[in-house]
């Protein structure tokens, strides 16, 4: 067999996106290698692993399908061979795919990936974006060794390692009448005009929230974005609630903010590491395991304001 292990991650990663595009993005490799892997492997194998639809992208034919189930065990078992090495000679070294979720990836990750690769330079990371469902999704398709993420809304397929407790922040304009109050209670604010995250299972929590104390916010726009959210509150748009609380309190648009803390006695959300349970973790992933749980904690957040002492 004339292939190698690279040219079968970019398959991988072209026939779980259904785009060269999007594989492109994920193994930041230049589109033209993507073509030409897939190419290569069409031509070694003697099938056609693609249906190429200009609209519609990638759709993995028949033998495609196959090949993909058995591309993904040939890779795990590939990075395996890392764990005999390390093992050996004592060492953290090799690939791990971390997935993080969006609203608190520029806070936490940017810190937390420098100083892991700082203390193990043979490790390479790679870093996903997502909503929580993204992240267990690409958890469940193996495309993602670990995530870090909230526990909400965890399957019984996952296992959770919680690293953090964060509670519930009502996010305010620095000049709104309330701003200068130490907590808020959600029936003293819920008429005014309210920004919602629309990412899935976040877009259900803050909801639930409201409708705990039988209140109906009044939503006057939606956003994925949590840095347009920001500008939106800043601006005086309204009102969000958030579960991160940066130390720079100033949005996008330069305009300042304040978090205050919800007066309801709401269970705080549970930030930590989630894994499939069927996957039997890299030495990598224990190394990375072991640095958050040193690094991640509620009064020395990277990139947080320290979570108040209850």
């Amino acid at each position: 067999m004339r292939f190698t292990l690279r040219q079968l991650s970019y398959f991988v990663a072209a026939g779980e996106t259904g785009s060269v595009t999007r594989a492109s993005e994920q193994v930041n490799i230049s589109q033209p290698s993507i073509s030409a892997a897939i190419s290569h492997l069409e031509t070694e194998l003697g099938v056609q692993l693609f249906v190429r639809q200009h609209a519609q992208g990638l759709s993995l034919t028949p033998p495609g399908q196959r090949l993909l189930s058995a591309a993904k065990e040939v890779l795990r078992d590939s990075y395996g061979l890392y764990d005999v090495v390390n093992s050996a000679m004592g060492m953290v070294a090799g690939p791990i795919n971390v997935g993080a979720f969006r609203t608190f990836t520029p806070l936490i990750v940017p810190e937390l990936w420098k100083k892991f690769v700082t203390r193990h330079p043979d490790v390479r990371m790679h870093v996903t974006e997502g909503s929580e469902s993204e992240l267990l999704e690409g958890l469940r398709t193996a495309r993602l060794d670990v995530a870090l993420t909230y526990e909400i809304s965890l399957s019984i397929d996952m296992t959770f390692v919680p690293l953090a407790l964060l509670p519930t922040y009502v996010l305010l304009p620095a000049d709104h009448p309330l701003a200068g109050r130490s907590s808020l209670s959600l029936a003293e604010i819920a008429q005014e005009p309210f920004i919602l995250l629309d990412l899935p299972l976040t877009r259900q929590y803050f909801l639930s929230l409201f409708e705990r104390l039988g209140l109906a916010p009044r939503i006057v726009t939606e956003t994925s974005s949590p840095a347009a959210l920001r500008s939106y509150v800043g601006a005086g748009v309204g009102y969000s609630l958030m579960t991160v609380r940066p130390k720079n309190m100033r949005a996008e648009n330069d305009r300042p903010l304040v978090y205050v803390e919800l007066a309801e006695d709401y269970p705080p959300m549970k930030l930590g590491l989630a894994y499939l349970k069927e996957l039997k973790r890299s030495r990598v992933c224990e190394a990375f395991e072991a640095f958050c749980r040193e690094v991640i904690r509620e009064d020395g957040l990277p990139g947080m304001v320290p979570v108040p002492a209850s």
